[in-house]
């Protein structure tokens, strides 16, 4: 384009300089054996400037149209979608965990469960339950505790098994940032490593919810054993009812 529009500058260039270095010469215009004019320089000219300017025109819109073809390019760059997606590998993290946290043995993340086990097998010791029933409650609560361990381990190992999955969509992501085309395609790059960090901190949050439901469960047994403790010890204290005393003899064959 430069080059064609140099090539028309000096052929304009040419045009006004040939009529002008001729028209010194010619005091009076040329007539032609049978008369009439046959060159007007002013005339030429003026044609010539006309076409210089036309030429221009046409040279201008050819840049603007340029102009607007390399903003539509642009355009087209900032529009296009990020050719990477973790959204799958993403939920699919998240929906371990939280298949692991539903999986709750005994109690559950549930208020209602919660308040049903706690009435029944943490409240305070029934004085008229029998032996055989606090024997039942103490295995129940510990069965408890032992589960609500078993689970905290259990989503602990699937938060480290994330670990590895979270760090390749991490590279990827930011791979796919620094590559980025357009404003969209860096903007859908950062969104999806926002998800990656709020995947991370679901895991966390599962983590702890875990580790303190097995520590309030462990927490609530030592509670209700010390409270079953102190209604056997008095149970076996009561006349009657549990230590009953008597004679003993050491040797019953000494014939003493």
């Amino acid at each position: 384009m430069k080059l064609r529009r140099t090539r028309a500058t000096r052929l304009v260039a040419a045009l006004l300089i040939a009529p002008l270095t001729v028209a010194p010469m010619l005091a009076t215009p040329a007539y032609a054996q049978f008369g009439g004019i046959v060159f007007d320089p002013s005339n030429y000219a003026q044609n010539v400037l006309t076409a210089a300017r036309s030429l221009q025109q046409i040279t201008n819109q050819i840049t603007s149209l340029q102009n607007e073809a390399q903003m539509l390019i642009n355009q087209a760059r900032n529009l296009a979608s990020l050719p990477y997606s973790s959204l799958q590998q993403l939920q699919q993290s998240v929906q371990r965990t939280q298949q692991l946290l539903s999986q709750a043995q005994n109690i559950a993340y549930d208020v209602q469960q919660i308040d049903r086990a706690f009435a029944q097998k943490y409240s305070t010791v029934s004085m008229s339950a029998s032996d055989a029933q606090l024997v039942a409650d103490a295995k129940s609560r510990w069965q408890n505790t032992v589960g609500g361990l078993q689970d905290a381990m259990r989503v602990q190992a699937t938060v480290v098994g994330n670990i590895d999955t979270n760090r390749t969509q991490m590279s990827a992501l930011v791979g796919s940032s620094q590559s980025a085309t357009g404003a969209l395609q860096a903007t859908q790059a950062g969104n999806q490593l926002l998800a990656l960090q709020a995947q991370q901190l679901a895991d966390l949050t599962a983590l702890v919810a875990a580790n303190g439901r097995a520590q309030a469960l462990q927490s609530a047994e030592q509670a209700a054993a010390a409270e079953q403790g102190r209604e056997q010890r008095r149970r076996f204290l009561t006349p009657g009812v549990g230590y009953q005393p008597g004679n003993a003899r050491m040797f019953p064959n000494s014939g003493n």
